[in-house]
């Protein structure tokens, strides 16, 4: 029985051009920060519009988090709208959802637009429960729907082969492959006078009209207007973000079933979560999409076994034999469930922040891109504010923050008194764990060919302990979400500086 490959199944089956490294000052008028959806969407739109556009991506445009994504195109973003009336009542839970409609026909228009394929399919969307104690919240989100007007039903089944005691459907939604839409937008911008460049971190922003963002590796781009896409935002200290996100980590394990793929996109509100989708893979097969299995980022010892517990259950329940792909996904929660899109403060008017989409980055992400155009073209919302990160969410959110102030300051205590692992001697090629030199925790990673890569393993961050990630071979901080490679690079911020290497 295959595992598969390490790899997302998106990364696998695009291809983006190689972009050029910026080491040298430059000037534009809108200097977009992240390459993926909400970024990229940014500047196709501004290009679009005339504006002269520089976009800046730490990785590769697409291999962040938009290339390990589940790419549901959805307005049913778990149970949020019975959520959404309470705090807020109807009119912002008919915004939130009218949003999120309009990103598919925004995905569909650019398709013929471009003249391109995004392997987009309108699906219905459920979520489902197998567990008596959850029927009542799945209830409770289908009168949502009915007071908004959302069309669907409240079912006792599903198409899928799975054991269900209660579902909600929502019609009209959407699955796609987010990389060949980033890719069509991504060529448009270059081909009218937008530039893009790669491995080009920024680390961070001298304020003013115009703002000056900084590049890790040298040199510079001083723009009118910054927009910071980068998921988390990397300038985070303005706006107190470390302290209004939450983040977990989610997997995902794909492969063929001898059984017919029945249609439609799945998530249960059960624990361990379930997600289902399905996609064609190079050969125009059916592989089927399984997620979930998700925690706090850096909580855990055995990361592998997340994928084993989803494979086990495509294996039971859809008959998957092997599996051609396994790879995994971080997301960020708001305070009150709402995204964070806007200006980054009230009083900043030329740095704009799009964060916080929960685990629905595609249209949260076409979301953004469509509000910060309006913000810095029209100076006004398009959703009546209710994204804007100025909003009082404490209020709302104030459960959300306790914990996650309450996690941070544990971390900041007990990572330190850490219990160390073996000795370097004692671990095997492959194998990573933490000893006490001259005092300190220092990271150990053993590689494959046996060399011995050493790291302060405090987070560069705000200064939590990172813990090992045996199944991405990554240091990865519990508190905000930053990833480092084995040997300390920066993968993922809000940090934007690698792990200070041990001798």
């Amino acid at each position: 029985m295959s595992t598969g490959k390490h790899e997302s199944y998106w990364i696998d089956t695009s291809a983006f051009p190689n972009y050029e490294k910026l080491q040298e000052d430059t000037e534009t008028e809108v200097c977009v920060v992240g390459g993926g959806i909400a970024g990229i969407t940014t500047a196709y739109l501004l290009t679009k519009k005339g504006y002269k556009v520089t976009l800046i991506e730490a990785l590769k445009p697409g291999h962040g988090t938009t290339g390990y994504t589940t790419a549901k195109l959805t307005a049913q973003h778990d149970l949020i709208y019975d959520q959404l009336i309470s705090k807020f009542g109807e009119e912002t839970a008919r915004i939130h959802y009218e949003a999120a409609m309009e990103t598919i026909d925004f995905v569909r228009e650019t398709e013929k637009e471009l003249q391109a394929d995004f392997q987009l399919s309108v699906e219905p969307a459920y979520v489902f429960t197998d567990e008596e104690k959850n029927v009542s919240q799945i209830e409770k989100e289908w009168k949502a729907y009915e007071k908004l007007g959302i069309p669907g039903a409240l079912e006792d089944e599903i198409a899928l082969p799975v054991s269900v005691q209660k579902a909600v459907r929502m019609d009209n939604q959407a699955q796609f492959h987010p990389l060949l839409f980033l890719q069509a937008m991504a060529e448009y911008i270059s081909a009218h006078g937008g530039r893009i460049y790669e491995d080009t971190r920024a680390e961070t922003i001298e304020e003013g009209e115009p703002a000056t963002v900084k590049l890790k590796d040298g040199g510079s781009v001083t723009a009118k207007h910054v927009v910071i896409a980068t998921h988390f935002p990397f300038y985070d200290f303005k706006g107190a973000y470390f302290a209004r996100l939450d983040v977990a980590r989610s997997y995902i394990v794909a492969g063929k079933s001898p059984r017919d793929y029945p249609g439609g996109m799945y998530i249960s509100i059960d624990s361990p979560s379930r997600s289902v989708r399905s996609a064609r893979d190079k050969n125009g097969d059916t592989i089927w999409l399984i997620g979930g299995d998700g925690h706090r980022t850096g909580k855990g010892t055995n990361m592998k076994e997340h994928y084993s517990n989803l494979r086990n259950w495509g294996r039971s329940e859809f008959d998957i034999i092997d599996f051609d792909y396994n790879w995994s996904s971080e997301d960020f929660m708001s305070l009150d469930q709402l995204f964070y899109i806007g200006r980054i403060t009230k009083r900043t008017q030329n740095l704009y922040v799009a964060t916080a989409f929960r685990k629905w980055g595609m249209s949260g992400g076409v979301t953004a891109a469509k509000e910060i155009t309006s913000l810095i073209e029209e100076g006004k919302s398009l959703y009546n504010d209710i994204y804007d990160p100025a909003r009082q969410d404490v209020a709302k959110g104030i459960g959300s923050l306790a914990k996650n102030m309450v996690e941070v300051s544990k971390e900041l205590v007990s990572g330190k008194l850490e219990k160390t692992d073996k000795s370097i001697e004692e671990m095997d090629r492959g194998e990573a764990g933490k000893i006490r030199q001259n005092g300190k925790l220092v990271g150990i990673y053993k590689d494959d060919e046996g060399t011995v890569h050493k790291v302060d393993t405090t987070c560069t961050h705000m200064g939590c302990e990172v813990h090992w990630n045996d199944a991405e071979t990554t240091w990865d901080c519990p508190c905000h979400g930053s990833r480092f490679r084995a040997s300390g690079e920066v993968i993922e911020g809000p940090a934007v500086k690698d792990l200070k290497k041990v001798d």
